[in-house]
């Protein structure tokens, strides 16, 4: 059976500099304006995991997350791999001597269309202290992967969002 809505014509609802409402049918979903698209980074040195946290306002509220970045919102055409590079240094101070693609995934495909590329970082060198660029307020935390869980959850207990993307971590503990 195929939704009656996917031959419907589709309508920009509202359009803004990174993001662009639409409808479908009955469908109603955002996703990002000018074929932007993200690259999230899992770094791991030395069996330690590199996240940061930031106020996401949409959240109302601190994030933890897997490093991130937009590729395409200031140069046309970013190769996505020179994106994570770049995001990666800049939130974390930490760059990659090699990246791999792990592919393209969907965070939550009933309301977003936006995509991202997940690369793994390999050989970590550290060149900064991160934090992001002028107003991200980006703080970095190296965790031992072990104790990621009990971290985590010291973290919700804290009123910390939780990026989904965390499960990518979280995954095979979850499942036992």
């Amino acid at each position: 059976m195929t939704d009656p809505d996917r031959s419907a014509p589709e309508e920009v609802m509202w359009a803004g500099r990174f993001i662009t409402a639409r409808k479908r049918g009955k469908w109603e979903y955002v996703g990002r304006a000018r074929g932007i698209h993200a690259a999230v980074i899992l770094a791991i040195d030395d069996a330690h995991v590199l996240l940061v946290d930031q106020y996401r306002v949409p959240l109302g509220r601190r994030c933890i997350e897997l490093p991130a970045g937009l590729v395409g919102d200031e140069t046309e055409g970013e190769e996505a791999s020179l994106a994570a590079a770049r995001e990666l240094e800049e939130e974390t101070g930490y760059r990659p001597a090699r990246l791999e693609s792990l592919g393209q995934f969907f965070s939550s495909p009933g309301m977003v269309s936006e995509s991202f590329t997940l690369f793994r970082a390999h050989d970590l060198e550290r060149t900064g202290m991160g934090g992001g660029v002028a107003g991200e307020d980006i703080i970095v935390h190296r965790v031992p992967i072990a104790t990621l869980p009990d971290r985590i959850a010291a973290w919700r207990a804290e009123g910390y969002a939780m990026d989904v993307k965390l499960l990518l971590l979280l995954g095979a503990g979850m499942m036992a």
